[in-house]
């Protein structure tokens, strides 16, 4: 159905042109799911773009071939390629929050694309999206067609978003990084509507990820992409078992996997550096051994804890009454109590809504709480006053899940290290603050030259290693990961979670490690306890809650797990 020819991508650029694709060639049949993995700068995006001839024309030299069917879709004039565009070939995108315009309705925004292509009137156009909503699984239709974007969960967006795609029946249909940042349990439920409704309808699919997992899942064939090139093409099943390319084996080593216990992740390097190198070899070079986990643990829990949490509720009200009191209310953490020890790492995992971030920013009292007691190294951060509060925010640090956001965009990114230091007066002066936020940029893998640089200047990775940098400057003994490697590509999450822990063990660092990933809690932490609905439902040993777990909902998570 689709031939790209030597597709060649360069970007204008003031340094002169930018290689973004070099010389790709593939074949996509009918009916067949391709799966294109890499990280990002890889090229892969910039490729479905390219086929959708959405990049910008003055900014953009491509040469090749991109034919569907017959037809060069790279020699169409821009009337002709409408035509084509969401109606032959449709598109979900990376971010649905981005993708759909906040101020229409989501029903709104799917009969526009089907009035343009069906040419149906209002109340046709209006049946035609209720009944797409119906075959993507929305809950209550009817309802969500009135809805705003804001209205509605990550994964009930990504179904608005797959549901205008279908919208006009489209032959191929390209899904660029549809899962990133979802639950695994949304994102398996995602997968699984794709792989239904590409059957029922006889599409062709090309689906983009940087998670050879989720590629698992779900392609016939997958294209690897290093740089801006192929460097392997393979059945899924060939690719998976026996990997050619040393980039393809880091890429389906670095990812956690519950089945291994390993002391520090392997990274993309530890194979491009060494072109014979097995994965079974790497992961038995940094194999923990079971041994050395008892007697950490033996260690660890032979100490008084360092946090106590006593009956924490954390209520907010969704409505009130003429006079501002509360009618209706929603308990966000439900009468939450359990310990962490120094130097443990307590993972939390659970789904978006789940509670996780408002129980830990509870902890923190960036969220007021309703009830209880948090009792920090024998202190009740409850009774405190706001100066004692702010001289605890010392030992006490969290970082954020969207390191972006959590950076202030005017300040370079050694004035956002230096701030705490300043705030807190440490060191004599500016000189000295600046020589350690030096020496934390260094820890942390970046450098002095980084100094001066603003945050937009960063990669996704990098700006997680300098929220680390900023929350270990004022020497804490005590840190919540909210999500902290949730968005970021496999091979810079495994390069943060081995940062992590060898932060911990230099620093003796106790943290509480929020995500909805299972299989990167157990990797990073002591013992795990898993929130539904603002209430712990299990908690335990991480190897013991994995094995053998006893909720139900623990179950549900595990087993959406991706399994390589």
């Amino acid at each position: 159905m689709l031939q790209i020819n030597n597709l060649h991508i360069r970007f204008k650029t003031p340094n002169g042109l930018f290689e973004a694709v070099k010389k790709v060639s593939f074949n996509l049949n009918k009916g067949q799911t391709i799966g294109i993995v890499g990280e990002s700068g890889s090229g892969k995006s910039v490729t479905s773009l390219a086929i959708m001839r959405l990049l910008d024309k003055n900014q953009t030299l491509i040469d090749g071939e991109i034919i569907l069917e017959d037809t060069d879709l790279l020699k169409l004039s821009e009337d002709e390629i409408r035509h084509i565009r969401g109606n032959r070939i449709a598109m979900i995108f990376q971010e649905p929050m981005t993708s759909l315009n906040p101020v229409l309705t989501c029903g709104y925004q799917v009969t526009e694309a089907i009035k343009l292509h069906l040419n149906l009137n209002n109340e046709e156009a209006r049946e035609q999206a209720i009944k797409l909503f119906n075959e993507v699984q929305l809950p209550r239709p009817e309802a969500m067609f009135d809805s705003y974007p804001h209205q509605l969960s990550g994964g009930q967006k990504q179904r608005v978003m797959i549901a205008m795609a279908l919208s006009c029946n489209p032959e191929i249909l390209i899904a660029d990084e549809p899962t990133t940042a979802l639950d695994v349990t949304v994102q398996k439920t995602i997968i699984e509507l794709l792989i239904r409704l590409k059957a029922e309808r006889g599409m062709s699919l090309i689906f983009i990820s940087h998670d050879l997992g989720v590629i698992r899942e779900i392609a016939d064939h997958v294209l690897v992409m290093y740089r801006g090139e192929i460097v392997e093409s393979a059945a899924v099943g060939k690719l998976f078992k026996a990997p050619q390319h040393p980039y393809t084996k880091g890429l389906l080593a670095c990812r956690p996997s519950p089945e291994y216990h390993l002391k520090r992740l392997p990274v993309i390097a530890d194979f491009m550096d060494k072109d014979d190198a097995s994965i079974t070899q790497i992961r038995k070079e940094y194999n923990y051994p079971a041994a050395e986990r008892s007697a950490r643990k033996k260690k660890l829990y032979s100490q008084s804890p360092i946090l106590n949490v006593n009956g924490l509720s954390t209520i907010f009200a969704t409505d009130s009454d003429l006079l501002g009191r509360p009618t209706q209310t929603v308990k966000a953490v439900n009468k939450v109590s359990f310990e962490v020890y120094p130097g443990e790492t307590l993972g939390l995992v659970g789904e978006s809504g789940s509670g996780k971030t408002t129980l830990g920013r509870s902890i923190l009292r960036l969220i007021e709480p309703t009830a209880g007691n948090i009792v920090f190294e024998g202190t009740d951060i409850c009774r405190v006053s706001k100066k004692e509060l702010r001289a605890l925010r010392r030992d006490m640090q969290i970082i954020f899940q969207d390191p972006y956001s959590s950076l202030n965009p005017r300040l370079t990114i050694g004035e956002s290290i230096m701030e705490p230091l300043q705030v807190h007066q440490f060191y004599k002066n500016n000189k000295e603050r600046k020589q350690k936020v030096i020496e934390l940029l260094e820890r942390v893998g970046l450098s002095s030259e980084h100094f001066n640089r603003y945050p937009h200047e960063f990669s996704g990775g990098q700006r997680q290693r300098i929220v680390i940098a900023r929350a270990l400057a004022l020497q804490p003994k005590f840190i919540i990961c909210d999500e902290s490697v949730s968005a970021l590509d496999v091979s810079v999450q495994a390069q943060v979670l081995n940062l992590i822990r060898e932060l911990q063990e230099e620093l003796n660092l106790t943290y509480i490690f929020i995500s909805h990933d299972l299989s990167v809690i157990k990797h990073i932490s002591d013992r795990i306890m898993v929130i539904n609905k603002g209430e712990i439902v299990e908690i335990g040993d991480a190897d013991e809650i994995y094995e053998n777990p006893q909720n139900e909902y623990t179950k549900k998570l595990i087993s959406s797990i991706p399994k390589f």
